[in-house]
């Protein structure tokens, strides 16, 4: 592999004189956007910070590795820098590390298996070899720098026969990248030093490479899992002591780590993908040692990547039926029982079609739920968080018969399934049997007791809550009939925002509506509120860049914002519900401004409209519409500049990442 395709002279500096880590990498930042490697200097440069946070970039014997994975990077490659001055306070596995040697690695997002990902990967693997280092180190020029890249020592092949002990090694960094394989480098020269073989499997940027076979695992006799994030596949090596550490830790201390392993591993792994002896805190896993609210957030992440696919696959049943019913003029009226048997193929098609959409709706939640659960306690979580988000969804009242029922919606969805991933996760750690029933607690203690947990859960606190809270809103509102538009828009148009087609949202409609069919009060307020928040969030994912130079949201939102504007234009609210779950406290404040703002706007410059047809196709129906687009425009742009200012500059502050 050459690596010199991988950067240029300009590249690499041997002028650098400045004295900071953050001076460093911006100035390499700088020279990567002039040969037009990255398409935004802040935006990338924020990622790599971000990556820095998560461990140590800096090496030994003066070596850092700054990098970052970001959709600012146009095509991978890296820079370096040569300091003048060596800086001694760079974050470093060695302590002593004075770094005057600096590559600056970009990685672009979603180029998996790519040629270009393959020889960073050697690069970092290069780095190891202190040779090929030393000769790196001793050129004094770019031209002789970008020769020694690719001088490389031809290795001996090994022979399994020589090795008396194998020991497994599972290696994974946040960008998949550099610590990736430097740590198995690290591991496997360590190995060979010692007489013993290390065989390592790279879960990085390219998926899993060199990845370990069932005969591999079988003649093993322990596993090293040196993993910034959950390593995937652990309860494949069921039965090998183990140990668990972060991804740098193998770069200093591979020896080390390797006789921990075999003479005081941090337990053994189980089925339940669990430990069964773990001993205390100063053998717990280093990249466990998160607070509480970090591991809410990262599984309520995990909740939401695999509830994203459910709410696109709805909308677009229900958009494609709506917006092909639209030509015949039976937009709404398609969902009525008596096209399911009509003369027309088509408009059977359509209402089906339609609700088969409605249908893949209702396990939104409990697909959320159910992985929410997964991500804290692994498989024994799922089956209780599926419950918790059928509980979600109201489906429940369906078979009790509780027709006036209120589903607890993405408030339920959150606590439920927190719950059960806890609450499975304690069962799984606590509960002790003799190996000849081991079966017996995945497959019926953990469920039967974590589902009825749930189920008192719900039954004795979550309905009961949402229940009082529809209550309370309900009141509210009816005691504003007599308070002014003004006042009464606001109240409409706050809870109708408030969580996007649950319980609170759902109250105002009645009352809305009542109060239309009476012809005491417009819907105006109401029919906005259901579109705005769609619309302006999925509008923030495409406006960021243009407003503040870089993406403030993840891969996963920004798809969703796509359809989440469709959604709002065909009035399907529930497009927006991933950014509430990812960011309640942000999302939820702005919505109810945003609603708010966009409907009084309306109300105030005459619009009205006393239909319960809030897509775009009831809006010819409105009186005054350039007043209610005025005010749809209003609330829209609210929301999108707000969500995008305000994440920039939480990001900014380094209180919120954004993960690719």
């Amino acid at each position: 592999m050459e690596l010199n395709h991988m950067t240029e002279k300009s590249l690499i500096r041997y002028d650098v004189k400045e004295t900071t880590k953050e001076k460093v990498i911006w100035t390499l930042v700088e020279s990567l956007y002039e040969q037009g490697y990255i398409t935004s200097k802040d935006e990338y440069f924020e990622t790599v910070l971000a990556r820095e946070k998560v461990s140590a970039t800096g090496m030994e014997a003066g070596l850092a590795i700054p990098h970052g994975k970001s959709s600012a990077v146009k095509k991978a490659g890296f820079a370096v820098a040569r300091l003048s001055n060596p800086i001694d306070d760079w974050e470093s596995i060695d302590p002593n590390n004075k770094v005057e040697l600096v590559f600056l690695l970009a990685i672009p997002e979603g180029e998996a298996g790519s040629t270009h990902l393959n020889l960073l990967a050697e690069l970092s693997t290069r780095l190891m070899d202190k040779e090929y280092y030393s000769r790196l180190m001793a050129a004094e020029n770019s031209e002789q720098f970008i020769a020694a890249l690719d001088q490389v020592s031809v290795k001996e092949k090994e022979d399994k026969d020589t090795y008396e002990k194998t020991i497994l090694a599972v290696t994974a960094c946040a960008a998949g990248i550099a610590h990736t394989y430097m740590a198995a480098e690290a591991l496997e020269q360590a190995g060979k030093e010692k007489g013993i073989r290390v065989l390592t499997e790279k879960q990085g940027a390219n998926g899993l490479e060199d990845e370990h076979t069932a005969t591999m695992i079988q003649e093993a006799d322990a596993v090293i899992f040196a993993t910034d994030i959950s390593p995937k596949g652990k309860e494949r090596f069921q039965g090998l002591p183990y140990i668990q550490v972060r991804v740098a830790e193998p770069l200093g201390k591979g020896d080390e780590l390797i006789d921990r392993v075999l003479n005081n591993p941090d337990g053994i792994v189980s089925a339940e993908n669990d430990t069964e002896s773990a001993r205390g805190s100063e053998n717990q896993p280093a990249n466990k040692k998160t607070g509480v609210l970090a591991e809410m957030g990262q599984a309520i992440l995990t909740g939401i990547s695999y509830m994203i696919p459910v709410i696109v696959a709805a909308g677009l049943m229900m958009g494609i039926a709506k917006l092909g019913a639209v030509p015949f003029g039976l937009v709404n009226e398609i969902n009525d029982i008596s096209y399911a048997t009509h003369d027309n193929e088509l408009f059977v098609i359509l209402h089906h079609l339609d609700k088969f959409g409605f249908m893949i709706f209702q396990f939104m939640y409990p697909i959320f739920a159910a992985f929410t659960a997964y991500a804290l306690a692994d498989r024994v979580g799922i089956v209780s968080g599926f419950i918790g988000g059928l509980f979600a969804a109201g489906i429940h009242y369906r078979f009790w018969g509780i027709e006036e029922g209120i589903p607890s919606g993405f408030f339920g969805a959150l606590i439920l399934g927190l719950s059960a991933g806890y609450i499975a996760r304690f069962l799984n750690q606590k509960i002790k049997l003799n190996k000849n029933f081991q079966a017996m607690k995945p497959m019926l203690i953990i469920p039967a007791i974590s589902v009825l947990s749930i189920f008192l859960l719900n039954f004795y606190i979550v309905d009961p809550v949402f229940g009082g809270l529809n209550v309370l809103l309900r009141n509210t509102i009816e005691a504003s009939q007599e308070s002014g538009e003004i006042v009464l828009s606001t109240i409409i148009a706050a809870a109708t925002a408030f969580d996007l087609g649950g319980p609170i949202n759902k109250a105002a409609g009645a009352i809305a509506i009542g109060l239309a069919a009476d012809e005491i009060f417009p819907l105006t307020a109401r029919v906005l509120a259901i579109v705005i928040p769609p619309i302006g969030l999925g509008l923030a994912t495409v406006l960021d860049k243009y407003v503040v130079g870089r993406r403030v949201f993840d891969a996963n939102l920004r798809v969703t914002g796509n359809t989440s504007i469709l959604l709002g234009f065909i009035a399907i609210s529930e497009g927006a519900i991933p950014f509430m779950l990812r960011n309640p406290i942000i999302t939820i404040p702005i919505n109810i401004i945003g609603a708010i703002l966009g409907a009084v706007t309306a109300v105030l410059l005459g619009a009205v409209q006393w239909l319960p047809l809030p897509a775009f196709w009831g809006w010819p129906l409105v009186e005054n519409i350039w007043a209610y687009l005025i005010g749809l425009l209003v609330g829209t742009l609210f929301i999108a500049l707000a969500n995008i200012f305000i994440r920039h500059m939480l990001i900014k502050r380094g209180r919120m990442t954004i993960t690719s």
